[in-house]
Order: structure tokens, then sequence, then C-alpha cells
């Protein structure tokens, strides 16, 4: 009976062990330098976002030079109106800035609330919220890779894959314009 307990009880132990080093490798392949900017002439110019397509595009002097499947807030239809409501705001904005030590990896900051969405959430009497972004999958995660294409379940940003986002770091600097639409 006592060899059976200790046998249990190292199992468990074992267990939790690996469960801690897979967390932190997951942590540590999801994380890390990120790429270095592509060239300028690669670089793209306007980000286009059809959320009833659930597509993102980078476009270049009009053409389109990527695509991408991608997942929405958690409430995808119509424009983001207040902190919480999971939907992914509508309008022309830019990439503001990014951020390599994001909790999913890699992400660029979308800046809004432009004055309108402050003004009409003030006028609402709400938060019109924020830190909405382009993002990988959430550290640890990346291993799922397109399977988070399967349901909308972001906060109100646009999520790609790991590898993907690298991509999209690389080329696209601070100051693009990114236009997000409900229907193409």
């Amino acid at each position: 009976m006592m060899r059976r307990l200790t046998a249990i009880l190292a199992a468990l132990a074992l267990g939790a062990l690996a469960a801690v080093a897979y967390t932190k490798l997951m942590a540590r392949i999801g994380s890390g330098t990120p790429p270095a900017m592509a060239a300028t002439s690669e670089q793209a110019d306007e980000i286009i976002v059809q959320k009833d397509a659930r597509e993102m595009q980078l476009m270049r002097d009009g053409q389109v030079i990527a695509r991408y499947d991608i997942s929405l807030g958690a409430s995808p239809k119509g424009h983001k109106r207040e902190e919480g409501d999971e939907k992914t705001p509508e309008g022309t904005y830019a990439i503001d800035w990014r951020n390599q030590n994001s909790v999913a990896h890699l992400s660029l900051h979308i800046s809004y609330p432009n004055p309108e969405d402050a003004a009409a959430a003030e006028a609402r009497g709400t938060s019109p919220g924020g830190q909405i972004m382009i993002h990988g999958l959430p550290n640890g995660w990346g291993v799922f890779g397109r399977l988070h294409l399967l349901y909308d379940w972001t906060n109100g940003c646009v999520a790609v894959t790991n590898a993907q986002m690298r991509e999209i770091w690389s080329l696209v600097p601070d100051g693009t314009p990114i236009t997000i639409v409900e229907s193409s």
C-alpha cells in the first residue's frame, strides 16, 4: 500500500514538473527576438481587414502582397463602441506602435480609439476601450497554429498564427494605415 501511494505521488510530481517544463518551453518558442524589418521596397503601405471574410490583406501600391486568415473579437458584428463589448473596431486607423513582449506572440497596436470613437463613447458615458492589436497566439499556445481560426476568440483584436505574425511584423512599419470593414 505504501509503495503504491509513493508511486502515485511520484507520478503526480513528475506530471506537474513536465507541465511546468512544457509551458516554459512553449513560451520560449513563442517569444524571442522579433524578425528584422523587410526592405522598404517589400513593406506594406496599407492593411485591409475584411471582417465578414475573416481576412487581412497587406497591400503595396494597390496590390495585395500577402493574405491571412484571421480570428476577431468574440462578438465580431458591428463597430466597437465600448470596453468589454468584444467587437473589433471598424474604420481607418494606423499601426502606431509595436510590442515584442506581448502576452500574445508579438503585437502591432491599432490606433483605436480615434477622436470620434472617444467622443462617441464619452457621449454615451462609457469607455471606448483600447489595446486593439494585430497579434499572434497567446504565449505558450503557438502549437495550436491555425486551429485558432475555428472561432472568434479575442477581445476585439485581429489574431493570426505566430509564424504569420513574424512575417507581418517584418512587413508592416509603424504608421501604416489599416482599414477595417464589415464586408468587402
